[in-house]
Parts: C-alpha cells; sequence; structure tokens
C-alpha cells in the first residue's frame, strides 16, 4: 500500500511539472503580441498598395473627343481621358490625373515640322524650360494624321504643392502639321509607368475637321 501511495505521488509530482512548463510556456506565448505591436509601427508607415502602379493608365480608361473652340486653330479634334482636369493658360491646354499631363498647343506654321528643324528650334527651348532635361531624341513616325515628329525626352515635374515631392518624367511630343498649323501633343508621366497603349491611342487619335 505505501509503495502504491508513493507511487500516485510521483505521478502527481510529474504532473505538476507539466502543468507549470505549460503555463511557463503559454506565458511566453502571449507576450509574443507585445513584440509583433513593436514590428507593426514600421508596417503603418509603409506606402499603401494601389490597384495600379503610379502613373498607370488604368486599361479600361474611356476617352472623349475634345474639339478646341478658341486658339489660332481649331480645325482637329483629339481624344483624351475622360474625367481628367482642364485647364487653359498661354494657348496651352492641359489635361491633368494624378501623375499624367497631356498638353495641346497650336501655332501657325508656314511649313512642316521636321527632325531637323525640332532639333535645333525646340529642343533648345525646352532645355531651358525643363528641369533636368535630358535624354533628347527625334524620328519621324505614322499616325493617323499623317506623318509626325516625334520627340522623346526627360525630365523633373513640378513639386508637388502639398506634399513637395518632385516625379522623374518621361515626355512624347509630337508635332502635327496642317495647312499652315502646326499642332504640337506633348505627353507626360512618370518614367517606367506602362502608358504605351494610353498614348498610342491619344496621339493617334488626331483628326483634322
Amino acid at each position: 500500500m505505501g509503495r502504491h501511495t508513493s507511487a500516485v505521488a510521483a505521478v502527481g509530482v510529474a504532473i505538476g511539472v507539466v502543468v507549470t512548463a505549460g503555463c511557463s510556456g503559454s506565458g511566453a506565448h502571449h507576450s509574443a503580441p507585445t513584440t509583433s505591436t513593436a514590428g507593426g509601427d514600421g508596417q503603418a508607415h509603409a506606402a499603401p498598395t494601389e490597384s495600379n502602379p503610379p502613373g498607370d493608365i488604368p486599361d479600361n480608361q474611356v476617352y472623349v473627343a475634345y474639339r478646341p473652340t478658341g486658339g489660332s486653330f481649331t480645325g482637329f479634334t483629339v481624344k483624351v481621358p475622360e474625367g481628367w482636369a482642364r485647364t487653359v493658360q498661354g494657348g496651352a491646354t492641359t489635361f491633368t490625373d494624378k501623375l499624367n499631363t497631356i498638353t495641346i498647343t497650336s501655332v501657325p506654321a508656314t511649313a512642316a515640322p521636321t527632325t531637323g528643324s525640332v532639333s535645333a528650334a525646340v529642343v533648345p527651348k525646352l532645355r531651358t524650360q525643363t528641369p533636368k532635361f535630358a535624354a533628347p531624341k527625334v524620328s519621324e513616325v505614322t499616325r493617323h494624321a499623317g506623318r509626325v515628329v516625334l520627340l522623346t525626352y526627360r525630365g523633373d515635374s513640378a513639386k508637388d504643392p502639398v506634399t513637395g515631392k518632385v516625379v522623374r518624367d518621361a515626355f512624347e511630343r509630337y508635332a502635327y502639321y496642317r495647312s499652315g498649323h502646326e499642332v504640337n501633343l506633348t505627353l507626360s508621366g512618370p518614367v517606367n509607368a506602362d502608358n504605351v497603349d494610353p498614348w498610342r491611342i491619344v496621339s493617334d487619335s488626331v483628326t483634322w475637321r
């Protein structure tokens, strides 16, 4: 009988050790949220995930025809993204949304622009107007409206008035010509933004009236 009592007591001690160890493990487990919370402070400052990368124009973007009603030449239409903000200043009409911009100007011209004329006259002018102007490349391309001169380059955007942020932009400047008038279409957005298709839709939409 004494041996049986000793065995029971030994089992009780073993169970007590296990329970004590379990309680100790449980306490360690409950301390984990404190560590996780401390690490969570950095996570709170992470940039929010967006459905589209910054500067990318959505694939389902709708385009509408813009027809100028003033300025030196109104004989054309061009498609622009629906819902973009429009401003008119100094003969230029600009459409903007977030980090992307479309600027349209028209001027009288005695001859159609060429790669030579754009290189000699436009590039030096933009070099003085565009912060950190770089990598100009002039070429001829074909669009629906006919042969156009394309100037691509890079530059810094204007400083955001709220955040103070400056974005490195890629520019595409198309020079169209019709009956003594030159229409310039400049498309810009962040470098590496995937806007190849949207910019093609806009640049290919210029139609003479």
